[in-house]
């Protein structure tokens, strides 16, 4: 998950040079932390199958419900409806990580209370860092509401194109000139302060690499910025325009970095288990009255949060640890059984009106998927009938 364009590119027009004056990041990319046993292997084949299984049937049978016959009449109870029920489902993921994988997540920073509408930034270390702010919002309650800013390549993907549509989810082409337009108007329809949102930007725009860090390091020495060794150079735009369409609506903005022991993970590692071994989430609350307005200085005040971020970053390599630990306890093993319990009984009861019921829930299978790839590729979802959704929000 990426976040869009900013005010700056981290590249060099014209010829390739031989750069030295820029500092090699240090990066904590040691063997694995598990080794990759057949059994680790048929384990997280299984796992993948109950996600997969579970969010294509649940999509298929409760999204046409809750994001069109409840959305005609009320946008704010579809979006509840919705959040809470595949809230559910996506607590599976932080049961994955956290029980099953024993991957142990240390939270530090400050021990912030829940807030309704948030806009949290982040550092993004790999490929999976937004799967894990999940772990973060399910302690929270609010693993339902969790939305990002991703590549709209990702909405090829099958079943999860689904998922990320009807989440809403804001796709961008990494093109400013492109993604304004989007994100003004996708962001535009989440200012009714009656619903919840935890909206997750990562301003570096991509993944952290070696390669992308000594780019990042160039273009910083060549324009008198901090050359960063830990993080990129945050690119401002995306952030910018989240923060003027919902600042009026904000309760709070959560800055998060995000570090690993002993090994960067990949998608596959979370599946097979074989790592992160720790996962280290910093959090510090950021008052909206602190920061600035104008464009210019929001692109200077975020600059210096990510110099921050790096000395954080820093200090973790060299400590093994971020300041003020243990601001968030263990999930509760009896909540994430029944959780998962749940899900599979659900998704028990939808393959059984599927295979062994009447004809006419085939019939609604075969309906429901033609609606959602409709929807998704179209990127529409359908209007509230009854009532406005403005005077709903006039009346709270």
């Amino acid at each position: 998950m990426n976040g869009s364009n900013g005010s700056q590119e981290h590249h060099v027009n014209g010829e390739e040079k031989v750069v030295h004056h820029v500092n090699r990041p240090i990066l904590n990319n040691g063997p694995k932390h598990r080794p990759f046993t057949p059994m680790r292997r048929c384990r997280g084949v299984a796992c993948v199958a109950i996600i997969l299984s579970t969010a294509f049937l649940l999509i298929v049978y409760l999204a046409p419900i809750t994001t069109f016959v409840v959305r005609l009449f009320s946008v704010h109870y579809s979006r509840k409806t919705t959040s809470i029920l595949f809230g559910i489902w996506l607590s599976l993921w932080p049961f994955l990580f956290e029980k099953i994988n024993k991957t142990k997540f240390v939270f530090s920073g400050e021990n912030v209370t829940p807030k309704r509408r948030v806009l949290l930034f982040a550092n993004h270390r790999t490929e999976v860092d937004w799967m894990y702010l999940w772990d973060l919002a399910l302690r929270k309650g609010y693993l339902g509401y969790i939305k990002y800013i991703l590549k709209s390549s990702l909405m090829k993907l099958p079943i999860f194109s689904w998922a990320f549509h009807i989440f809403e989810f804001i796709p961008v082409e990494r093109k400013w000139e492109i993604d304004e337009a989007i994100m003004q108007n996708k962001l535009s329809k989440f200012k009714n302060p009656r619903d919840p949102i935890w909206l997750a930007v990562f301003p570096e725009g991509t993944d952290y690499t070696e390669k992308k860090c000594i780019m990042s390091q160039e273009y910083a020495s060549e324009h008198g910025l901090p050359k960063l060794e830990h993080v990129l150079l945050p690119k401002t735009k995306g952030f910018i325009c989240c923060l003027q369409q919902l600042r009026s609506s904000l309760d709070a903005v959560y800055d998060v970095t995000i570090a690993y022991k002993h090994r960067l993970p990949d998608f596959l590692d979370n599946v097979y288990g074989v790592d992160p071994s720790e996962v280290h989430i910093h959090i510090r609350t950021v008052q909206l009255s602190d920061i600035p307005t104008s464009e210019d200085e929001i692109t200077e005040w975020m600059i210096e949060r990510f110099r921050q971020k790096d000395k954080l970053l820093s200090d973790f390599l060299a400590k093994g640890h971020f300041p003020d630990e243990g601001t968030e306890g263990d999930l509760s093993t009896p909540k994430c059984l029944a959780n998962f319990f749940t899900i599979v009984g659900l998704t028990g009861i939808c393959l059984y009106l599927t295979l062994c019921s009447s004809v006419w829930f085939k019939v609604y299978v075969v309906a429901s998927c033609a609606y959602l790839s409709f929807v998704t590729y179209y990127s529409i979802l359908p209007p509230q009938l009854v009532g406005s959704p403005e005077g709903a929000k006039k009346a709270v």
